[in-house]
């Protein structure tokens, strides 16, 4: 039997895929380890023929991805793949911003979180529970380096992610993110900025960063 049909807050942005095509299009296969219910699937609607996998510690969400290799529901800090095993990684993180909240608002308000669009807490492991922070820090550098595992040499790593404000600054998130994939070995090759619609609730709805990052290394 189905589940009911759970919507994800934070899917890619229809602006994103034609990015992660033009780069990813030669790539015989591709790793999306936080992969929500499977945007990064898209490629193949561009024309993408290699083979795509996907993994989502999420089961409801791990269950509306269609058209990958394969699906797997894990940790993102222990995936089921041998080293050097894929050609290519391309994901988002959480951008530790007010949607990373395990708080169960009651009050009525509109609260797009992770939380909130599941409808119950987290799965232990998932980032989505974590704002900007040194937990935050902490998780996802064992989330890049398991990747760093299991990518091959010369594989390429994208990362769409962005900056957001707290408390009327902005949180320098894209840079952490740099420098965190540096200091494992990876080359970045490209910083490419793209415009991309926010949503407009909470107590920041009228700051906001007005582009995402779509950072693209190499091994």
């Amino acid at each position: 039997m189905n589940m009911k049909v759970v919507p994800h807050p934070a899917k890619f942005t229809d602006t994103l895929i034609p990015i992660f095509y033009d780069l990813l299009k030669d790539r015989l296969s591709i790793l999306d380890p936080m992969a929500g219910v499977g945007g990064i699937t898209k490629l193949h609607d561009l024309g993408y023929t290699g083979l795509i996998y996907c993994n989502e510690l999420e089961p409801e969400w791990a269950e509306q991805i269609e058209g990958a290799y394969k699906v797997t529901t894990c940790d993102a800090r222990n995936l089921p793949y041998p080293d050097n095993f894929f050609d290519a990684i391309c994901t988002s993180p959480v951008y530790g911003n007010r949607m990373s909240d395990h708080h169960n608002a009651r009050d009525g308000s509109r609260r797009i979180t992770y939380r909130h669009q599941l409808g119950r807490k987290l799965t232990e492991g998932n980032t989505g529970m974590l704002q900007w922070g040194e937990k935050y820090k902490q998780a996802h550098i064992e989330i890049w380096t398991e990747c760093y595992r299991v990518l091959c040499p010369k594989g390429l790593f994208v990362v769409n992610v962005s900056d957001h404000i707290r408390g009327g600054k902005i949180m320098p998130v894209t840079d952490w993110h740099v420098e965190a994939l540096r200091g494992l070995g990876l080359e970045l090759m490209k910083h490419i900025r793209v415009p991309t619609p926010r949503m407009r609730y909470g107590a920041n709805r009228n700051l906001r960063v007005e582009h995402e990052s779509v950072l693209v290394f190499q091994k």
